[in-house]
């Protein structure tokens, strides 16, 4: 998206120091997989993004996302600041409110207080991997909704 310098798979919001995929894949560490978003605030606004998150997936469903079931596949936003918490929870309570959705939304929305960098076969990997099974069957159309719903707000192809 324009303005979105970088975007970083990881492991955040669990108590082991760096762990690895399969200590987060077994759910004893308490982390979530996440992303770690770097944008220009100039360009894209918080608020944008959170729009994106609420709109690219089901926040209805309690540790669970697609064909991924566990706590670390729960629905969060990890907030940097108060004013960052605020805007996730009128979000949250908005599209709650709203009956977007027929179940009540459970996204955790909680202090960023760590974020661990995944190893680096996980970095960009739909990217590298597109015609793996989970990415043609289960990302692919997400990736596509993406496109279609937020078409004026991607970078143009260099």
């Amino acid at each position: 998206m324009k303005g979105v310098h970088s975007v970083v798979s990881g492991y955040a919001g669990g108590t082991v120091e760096n762990p690895t995929y399969e200590e987060v894949c077994n759910g004893a560490t308490g982390h979530a997989e996440v992303t770690r978003i770097t944008y220009d605030p100039g360009v894209i606004t918080f608020d944008e993004l959170l729009e994106v998150f609420w709109k690219t997936h089901d926040p209805t469903t309690l540790n669970w996302q697609g064909n991924d079931i566990g706590k670390q596949y729960r629905s969060v936003i990890f907030y940097h600041d108060d004013g960052q918490k605020q805007l996730a929870e009128k979000y949250k309570e908005q599209l709650d409110k709203s009956g977007a959705w027929d179940e009540p939304i459970v996204t955790e929305i909680s202090p960023l207080t760590n974020f661990f960098k995944a190893e680096d076969y996980h970095q960009d990997y739909y990217e590298n991997n597109p015609n793996q099974g989970y990415c043609a069957f289960v990302i692919a159309p997400k990736v596509e909704k993406f496109e279609k719903v937020f078409r004026n707000k991607l970078k143009k192809p260099e």
